[in-house]
C-alpha cells in the first residue's frame, strides 16, 4: 500500500500527466513507496477523496492547474477534514505564483512552487526524517535538467495503449509574450538529446506511435530539431504522428527540407500567431515577424502535407473587433487547417497584469480566468466572440464542411461567420450539445436566410459534406431534396461566383 500519493486530476483520462511522472522518476529510494493515482474533473470530489485515503498515506501531493483548481480546491478541503494527519503539498503553475490569496492553499499543509522535480522528493525525505518545513510555501530551486531522471520507462503499459504520450526535448522560453507563464522562463535548456533520442527509442520500442512534444519553441535550435525528426524519419509507419509546436517566422531551409520528407498524416504543427497588429505585438512585448510568419505558412500549406493548427487570442490590450477581424481575414486566406480563436485568459504570475489599468481589463474572477471586457471590447462583444470562437471549433475546425465553408466565409470571413455565429445564437440558444444531423439542417437556413447564399447551391454542398460525413440517410432541406453530391463541387463554386459578378 502506498505511503505517498502523487496525484492530479486531468481534464480527460486519455490525458498522462507529464509532471506526475517527472515526479515519481525522480523519487529515489521513496519511490517504493509511492503511487502514481490520476483522476478526471469530472469524478466527484468526494469519490477521488475516498480512493486517496484508502491506503491511509502519509502524503498526497497533487498538481493544480488551472483546469481542476476549483475541483482540488474542494478535494483538499475534504481530505482535511476526513485525515488531518495526511499530510497534503500542493505544486503546479496555478499555485506558483500569487499563492497566498488562494483558498486552496489555507486548505493545504504545504505548496512547492516552480519545478518541483527534485524539491518533492527532497521534502518527502524531509517529513520521513522528521524535519517539518519551516515555511508552508516552498520555492524550488530550478533544477539542472542533467540532474532529473526522464520520465519515460515509469510509463505503463495502459499509459501507451490509451493515453496521449506527452514528451520534451527543451524546457523553457527565450520569448517575454505576456499572456503566457513561459515569459518568466530566462531562455529555453534542453535536455541531453543523446538521453532523450534513447527514450524516445525506447518508446517507440514498447508500441508508442504518437508523440506530442511540450516544447514552446521546438524549432529555435534548428541542429537539434532536424536529429529529432531525422529519427522518426527513418521509423515512419502508418501509425506514426507527430505533434510540435512551432515558431512561425523561424523555419530556415535545411528544416523546410526535412519537413518534405514525411508523408500525409505525420506531422502537425501548432503555431501561435496571436495578434498579426504589430503595435498590439509590441503592447505585449512579442517579437514577431509578421511577413516571415505569412511566408512560412503558405509555404507550409503548400509544400507539405503537415496539418496546421494556428493560434489567435481575443482580448489581448489594445485589440479591437476591427483588428482582430483584419487578422482573422489575413490567417484565413493562408489557409491553415485549424484556427484556434481563444479568449485571453489572465494566468496567474503572468506579466499581462501589468496592463489592467491602462486597458481597464476585466477577468472572470474563477477559472479559468478569461478576460470579460476591456476598454475597446464591451462585455457584450466579448460575449459575441466566445461564442464566434465556439460555433468555429464546431464547423470550420471539426473538418466536416470542408465543401460548405469557402462558401459560406465567402470574401468577407470574419464578417459572414460572426453574421452566421450570432443568428445561430438567436436561433438555439445554445452554443453546445448541438447533433451534428441538427447543425447541418441549421447552416442551411443560416446559409440561405442570414448569408443569403443561393439554396440550390446551399444544399448542393451541405449534401457533399453530409456525405463524407458517413451520417446514415439523406439530409432535406427546408423542402429542397439534397442535390446528388457526385456533381462537380467546383460547379457550384462557379455557380456562386457568377452570382457576385
Amino acid at each position: 500500500m502506498p505511503e505517498i500519493i502523487i496525484s492530479t486530476l486531468n481534464a480527460r483520462y486519455i490525458h498522462a500527466s507529464l509532471g506526475a511522472r517527472y515526479l515519481y522518476a525522480n523519487m529515489g529510494e521513496l519511490q517504493a513507496v509511492t503511487e502514481i493515482q490520476e483522476f478526471i474533473i469530472n469524478t466527484r470530489p468526494i469519490d477521488i477523496a475516498e480512493k486517496l485515503l484508502s491506503s491511509n498515506p502519509k502524503i498526497i501531493g497533487l498538481g493544480v492547474y488551472i483546469w481542476n483548481v476549483d475541483q482540488t480546491t474542494e478535494l483538499v478541503a475534504l481530505l482535511k477534514a476526513i485525515s488531518p494527519e495526511t499530510i497534503i503539498v500542493l505544486g503546479g503553475p496555478e499555485v506558483s505564483y500569487e499563492t497566498e490569496e488562494q483558498t486552496i492553499v489555507e486548505y493545504a499543509d504545504y505548496v512547492i512552487t516552480g519545478q518541483a522535480d527534485l524539491a518533492f522528493t527532497q521534502f518527502c525525505e524531509d517529513i520521513y526524517k522528521g524535519n517539518l518545513p519551516d515555511n508552508k510555501i516552498m520555492q524550488a530551486e530550478l533544477p539542472k535538467l542533467k540532474d532529473i531522471k526522464l520520465p519515460y520507462d515509469v510509463l505503463t503499459q495502459e499509459d501507451i495503449d490509451n493515453r496521449v504520450i506527452y514528451v520534451e526535448a527543451s524546457r523553457g522560453c527565450p520569448f517575454k509574450c505576456e499572456f503566457c507563464l513561459s515569459s518568466l522562463d530566462k531562455t529555453a535548456i534542453p535536455f541531453d538529446l543523446d538521453l532523450f533520442l534513447d527514450s524516445l527509442q525506447s518508446l517507440y520500442d514498447r508500441g508508442v506511435r504518437s508523440f506530442k512534444f511540450v516544447d514552446r519553441t521546438f524549432n529555435l535550435k534548428i541542429e537539434n530539431s532536424i536529429r529529432i525528426l531525422n529519427f522518426f524519419l527513418e521509423k515512419l509507419d502508418n501509425d506514426l504522428f507527430l505533434h510540435f509546436e512551432l515558431i512561425p517566422d523561424h523555419l530556415p531551409e535545411k528544416l523546410k527540407d526535412i519537413i518534405k520528407k514525411f508523408p500525409e498524416g505525420r506531422l502537425q504543427f501548432e503555431i501561435g500567431i496571436q495578434s498579426f497588429d504589430v503595435d498590439i505585438q509590441k503592447t505585449i512585448s512579442r517579437k514577431q515577424n509578421n511577413l516571415k510568419s505569412e511566408e512560412n505558412i503558405k509555404w507550409l500549406v503548400n509544400e507539405t502535407t503537415a496539418h496546421l493548427h494556428t493560434d489567435l487570442i481575443v482580448g489581448l490590450p489594445g485589440e479591437t473587433l476591427a483588428t482582430f477581424a483584419h487578422g482573422f481575414d489575413k490567417l484565413v486566406s493562408l489557409q491553415p487547417h485549424e484556427i484556434q480563436v481563444g479568449i485571453l485568459k489572465r494566468l496567474r504570475g503572468t506579466p499581462i497584469i501589468r496592463h489592467t489599468f491602462e486597458y481597464q481589463m476585466k477577468y472572470n474572477p474563477v477559472a479559468p480566468y478569461n478576460i470579460l471586457k476591456n476598454k475597446d471590447v464591451s462585455f457584450n462583444e466579448m460575449q459575441r466572440m466566445s461564442r464566434f470562437a465556439r460555433y468555429w471549433d464546431l464547423i470550420a475546425n471539426s473538418g466536416r464542411f470542408k465543401n460548405s465553408l469557402p462558401i459560406l466565409l465567402g470574401e468577407t470571413p470574419y464578417v459572414n461567420f460572426m453574421a452566421l455565429s450570432d443568428w445561430l445564437f438567436e436561433v438555439t440558444d445554445q452554443t453546445h450539445k448541438i447533433s451534428l444531423n441538427r447543425l447541418f439542417t441549421l447552416l442551411f437556413k443560416g446559409m440561405t436566410s442570414c448569408l443569403e447564399i443561393d439554396s440550390e447551391q446551399s444544399a448542393f454542398v451541405l449534401t457533399a459534406d453530409f456525405e463524407r460525413s458517413g451520417l446514415k440517410g439523406r439530409p432535406t432541406f427546408d423542402g429542397i431534396e439534397s442535390l446528388n453530391a457526385n456533381k462537380s463541387i467546383s460547379q457550384s463554386h462557379s455557380k456562386r461566383q457568377n452570382r457576385h459578378q
